[in-house]
């Protein structure tokens, strides 16, 4: 994995400036009880974890700060350095499932990686 230094304002691919994604990890700790309070259009909150992590992952959490899970590793991998160097990223529930859903698959959402007023953050 290359971990070489980047602008703080650009990655390569396979970045993206907006893109869909699953949520992982809802079925630990209780967490898929949490969906009750989210619903499709709800801003959520993207949270990197720290540099000197095993693995690279961006949580989801609601505006309260609970945790709902992860993105995929492969976007956590060049996400979670790109936040960590000061850029933020934007994410709302898209689908939202209930128990019938795979849990890896309950809640879409849409992360958005520009800056204000549109200008793309990413490469």
């Amino acid at each position: 994995m290359d971990r070489s230094p980047r602008s703080p304002d650009t990655l390569s691919p396979p970045a993206a400036s907006r893109f869909r994604a699953t949520v992982h990890g809802l079925a630990f700790a209780g967490r898929d009880r949490r969906l009750r309070d989210v619903e499709p259009g709800d801003v959520l909150l993207l949270i990197p974890d720290p540099a000197d992590a095993t693995v690279e992952q961006v949580w989801v959490h609601l505006e309260g700060g609970a945790p709902l899970g992860h993105l995929p590793d492969e976007i956590g991998r060049w996400l979670a350095p790109w936040m960590r160097t000061g850029n933020a990223a934007s994410v709302r529930a898209v689908r939202v499932g209930d128990e019938t859903v795979p849990s890896w698959k309950r809640l879409v959402v849409e992360v958005d990686c520009r800056r204000e007023g549109g200008e793309n953050r990413i490469g």
